[in-house]
């Protein structure tokens, strides 16, 4: 009898999946570019409000596209199935060769750097913890979803409390105003209404990617338990979630650094709490973001390699990948291969590199699973369907145009990597060719 997979995840662990997959190092380290870009509080708020807004209808398609499709894989399954193969390969192709290995490499790094830190240890130490954090997830997830699905609850709580601390100290100082940053560069906020347009447009950049993350917890549709019922209030409850937190972080940002610190800030969230609660406030947010970056290593390592597993299934990569472990039901050859590769990258040191390439294809492929939701309505209608997506075509057609802008904007600002990460791309097509004429 075929092994497959069991269905042991619930509401909880699918919500935590979500959160996890969402929020990194990011929030802790890159709000300082938008308010470089808008130069105003307001502005500020109101860009990571509007991405928020974006992801909350990310949300709600994925929402529906899993209830329709709870199949593993999840944007590789719909698109294989709206549009066919080539492009669902592709998809796959990315995620294996780059876009998983390279976040996993670049993020265990962030990990192995503040753990470094928050020890008071050599840097040298930083590589080392990197890939001894990969191993040792890759060994948890290979064990059996629930113990991943238990680390990535543990650490995705964690995360949230750092997060909170931040917060509730940023609530204390409201009425007292941030200390003058004498040697910030002076800010200019946008004139005219094109000009802020503009700001806006380039600040939503960095904003979309650090909400982006929430569908992968699509590649697990087959282990939660009741995927129609529980996958989409997972999706949304959690990006609100998301939504709340980052906006509340950045308010507490600005009220402790003023617009003008926090676009001086390398470090927002220790800079943060280090002038609310001293050099004891740094100690903590620096252990948040440890725990924040093993937790999103966590849930890559877990659900990353389904998509993979998926595809060789398909006959379009090698079949021992296909296979589920008799006794953990897990796909193993899988996640070995993830971990091994994401292990190697932390020491070859193109992690970044590779990154920067395919940072475009994110989107694209965003756009495209979008889409797949079309295909669907149009074959299936809306019978039996519980969970849709609200204001429809309008919210997919303002989904799919900010995910046009954002590969538009990253291919404009340097076009040199969007021709690099096309050629690694297109390296999947003889790949695909081969696999398909075996």
């Amino acid at each position: 009898m075929a092994v497959t997979y069991a269905r042991r995840l619930g509401l909880f662990s699918g919500t935590m999946s979500v959160i996890g997959g969402i929020i990194g190092a990011g929030i802790f380290l890159n709000p300082a570019i938008v308010a470089q870009r808008v130069g105003t509080s307001a502005a500020t708020i109101g860009v990571w409000v509007g991405g928020g807004f974006v992801a909350l209808i990310g949300a709600f398609i994925y929402g529906e596209l899993g209830q329709r499709r709870p199949k593993v894989g999840g944007g590789y399954a719909y698109l294989r199935e709206a549009f066919g193969p080539f492009p669902a390969f592709l998809y796959a192709w990315g995620l294996l060769l780059i876009i998983a290995p390279g976040a996993i490499a670049a993020v265990a790094v962030t990990f192995g750097n503040y753990a470094a830190a928050l020890f008071d240890v050599s840097p040298e130490i930083a590589r080392p913890a990197a890939v001894t954090a990969i191993l040792l997830l890759t060994l948890v997830n290979c064990i059996g979803v629930k113990f991943g699905a238990l680390t990535q609850n543990v650490f995705t709580v964690l995360k949230l409390a750092a997060i909170g601390m931040v917060v509730v100290a940023g609530f204390f100082a409201l009425g007292t105003p941030p200390p003058p940053c004498i040697d910030c560069a002076a800010l200019t906020a946008p004139a005219g209404g094109g000009a802020l347009v503009g700001a806006v447009a380039a600040a939503l950049v960095p904003v979309l990617f650090s909400y982006g993350g929430w569908q992968q917890t699509n590649f697990i549709a087959e282990e939660i338990i009741e995927p129609e019922r529980n996958l989409p209030r997972a999706l949304v409850l959690g990006v609100v979630v998301v939504v709340l937190v980052y906006v509340l972080a950045n308010a507490a940002y600005l009220g402790a650094l003023g617009v003008t610190g926090l676009a001086a800030s390398s470090a927002p969230a220790a800079d943060t709490m280090e002038a609310l609660l001293g050099p004891a406030g740094r100690i903590i947010i620096t252990a948040g973001i440890v725990c924040s970056t093993f937790g999103f290593l966590n849930l890559v390592i877990l659900v990353t390699p389904r998509v993979f597993q998926a595809m060789a299934a398909d006959g379009l990569f090698f079949e021992r990948f296909a296979r589920l472990h008799p006794t953990y039901r897990t796909p193993v050859p899988a996640i070995v291969f993830l971990g091994v590769w994401s292990a190697a990258l932390v020491y070859t040191g193109k992690y970044s590199a590779l990154l920067d390439y395919v940072v475009f294809a994110d989107w694209i492929f965003f756009g495209l699973t979008a889409l797949t939701l079309v295909v669907f309505r149009r074959r299936d209608g809306m019978a039996g369907v519980r969970f849709s997506v609200p204001a429809f075509p309008v919210a997919m057609t303002i989904f799919v145009a900010v995910a046009g802008y954002v590969v538009v904007g990253s291919i404009l600002s340097n076009p040199g990597n969007a021709v690099r990460g096309a050629g690694l791309l297109a390296l999947g097509v003889p790949i695909y060719l081969y696999w398909r004429s075996t």
